[in-house]
């Protein structure tokens, strides 16, 4: 399995609009394969939009993006809306159970951290990560962690569900306070980046 995450920057005040698009599409392409989710940023940076599809692997990715490009109803109007966009593919880490496989509730927010590491440090990182998520996951679940393949290399993110601002800070002080969290990853960061997400009202992930 791989992911795709499509990160999309809009014009600002189109963000509305370009998910009643994407949902009026949405049935047409998924007659090809599933959204595994789709959110907009609310804190980080503004008026953004982030797709996430599922594939068995890049030549089943090819074949339906070679279809659902066939089909007159995708990809959605734009509207001149789409300033920029990318595309990156991530593996899921051995720990990381597949999108959509467990149900967070109604009324997430969700938090995407983006850690870039040094070049040839990811076996380790993730190595250290998946020592550390049982640990974490005592406190709250894990909906993503995955490291990339094409795209921005050496980058890893974990996505985190919460039922608010408030439960997240509650949630991430009482991690802190374990011996085993976060994981011992600091020598290899780069970079480190976060976006809180709302998710759409078609996202299989609420």
């Amino acid at each position: 399995m791989i992911y795709e995450v499509r990160t999309y920057t809009l014009k600002p005040g189109s963000v509305e609009q370009f998910e009643k698009n994407f949902a009026e599409a949405l049935p047409y392409r998924q007659k090809y394969s599933k959204l595994s989710a789709f959110w907009h940023t609310d804190i980080g940076p503004l008026n953004q939009v982030i797709h996430v599809w599922g594939y068995d692997d890049l030549n089943q990715r090819a074949e339906i993006r070679a279809q659902a490009g066939k089909d007159p109803h995708w990809p959605p109007k734009s509207d001149g809306a789409i300033l920029d966009m990318q595309a990156e593919i991530f593996n899921p880490a051995p720990f990381m159970r597949p999108l959509g496989s467990r149900d967070y509730g109604q009324g997430n927010i969700y938090e995407m951290r983006s850690y870039t590491y040094q070049p040839g440090s990811m076996p380790e990182v993730v190595k250290r990560w998946g020592e550390a998520i049982p640990h974490r996951e005592e406190h709250s679940p894990l909906a993503a962690g995955m490291f990339s393949e094409l795209g921005g290399l050496n980058k890893w993110i974990h996505i985190w569900p919460y039922k608010s601002l408030i439960e997240r800070n509650r949630i991430r002080a009482e991690a802190s306070k374990s011996i085993y969290w976060p994981p011992k990853t600091r020598e290899f960061l780069v970079r480190q980046e976060n976006k809180i997400m709302v998710p759409a009202a078609f996202s299989p992930m609420k």
